[in-house]
């Protein structure tokens, strides 16, 4: 009779760490750990469009409601590397519809925050590139798509909106939000 050689599964205890990693990371820099590997789709579309509205308080604001939003901008995307507009100006404790629209042809993205958390964020980014978030401060679009997100402006200072997927944030797409008393 033959012995069976022990089966290790040392690759998926690797992998489960190296997500549990990312996750830690993510919460170290201040985001929640609701991470999720390649989780697209009208069913979690339509999740996010009836979820409730967060109270968390970040440097640059909260989830708005959409039942409050005073106005709506349009953010276009494109495979230049850029945002149009790149530079808008709310007020303090607006609250403003956006709609991220990707005029490309390769996923982008619109991640509100400092300049401080979307560098840290992009550098995760990197070594995890098929990772994607449901934060309300971010919208992912696939090319020829629209996607919605409202945000409550409830600090003045000057924040930004970013695509983090690996190669966009270096090659300059960055935009500049100025939230004013």
């Amino acid at each position: 009779m033959k012995h069976q050689k022990a089966v290790h599964h040392k690759p998926v205890q690797r992998k489960r760490i190296r997500i549990v990693s990312a996750a830690m990371v993510v919460v170290a820099f201040g985001h929640p750990a609701s991470v999720a590997f390649a989780h697209t789709g009208t069913q979690h579309d339509q999740h996010k469009a009836n979820a409730s509205v967060s109270a968390e308080e970040h440097a640059f604001g909260r989830q708005g409601d959409p039942k409050n939003a005073v106005r709506t901008i349009t953010i276009d995307m494109a495979d230049t590397m850029r945002f149009g507009p790149a530079e808008i100006t709310v007020r303090e404790g607006e609250t403003v519809r956006f709609v991220v629209a990707n005029k490309g042809k390769m996923m982008h993205e619109m991640v509100i925050g400092t300049m401080a958390e979307l560098k840290a964020h992009g550098e995760l980014m990197k070594k995890h590139p098929g990772m994607e978030h449901d934060e309300p401060y971010m919208a992912h679009v696939g090319p020829g798509r629209k996607a919605e997100l409202v945000w409550h402006f409830t600090k003045a200072g000057e924040f930004h909106y970013a695509c983090l997927v690996p190669g966009h944030f270096e090659a300059g797409m960055i935009g500049k939000i100025k939230v004013t008393k």
